[in-house]
């Protein structure tokens, strides 16, 4: 079993576009740290984001997560979710964190972890053949998701193309 750690972004516009569904069909659970898990129930976030936070699915599993031993000033630039889903991917040696934010994700990477984002679930779901990828991406262009345009027309290029070849 694969152990997937999860920021708050992603789950966050996998709600909002009505694709949160995918993730225990890739990963079978996902472990949010407390922050993270407060963060997505505050009402500050999307009323459809804290209604399903309210509720979590059992495949949802919230842990606290442990500061770093030793002093570690490369996580201060990150707020308290970031940081603290590197941290509890770290504790329990996840296989991959979700995570959307660049400067999250590349220190994530820098400390040996595993990441992908929002784009990076949706492309793995078209690949295993449970959503079109392009209707995913154009319910996500209808939220304030910020992304850089062309890396989304690659990686529809790329499905397009795995698609063509595809026996």
């Amino acid at each position: 079993m694969q152990i997937v750690v999860a920021d708050a972004t992603p789950l966050n516009y996998l709600i909002l576009i009505e694709a949160v569904e995918l993730l225990p069909k890739l990963f079978e659970k996902i472990y949010l740290p407390q922050e993270v898990a407060d963060e997505l129930g505050t009402a500050d976030a999307p009323e459809p984001v804290s209604s399903w936070m309210a509720r979590p699915p059992s495949w949802i599993k919230v842990r606290k997560s442990e500061p770093s031993r030793g002093a570690d000033s490369s996580l201060n630039t990150l707020d308290f979710g970031e940081r603290a889903a590197i941290q509890l991917a770290e504790m329990l040696r996840a296989d991959l964190l979700l995570i959307d934010e660049r400067e999250g994700a590349a220190i994530a990477e820098q400390r040996g972890l595993a990441v992908t984002g929002t784009l990076g679930v949706l492309d793995l779901a078209d690949r295993t053949g449970l959503i079109d990828l392009r209707e995913a991406f154009a319910r996500l262009q209808r939220t304030n998701f910020r992304y850089p345009p062309s890396l989304m027309e690659k990686i529809l290029k790329e499905s397009e193309r795995r698609k063509k070849n595809k026996p």
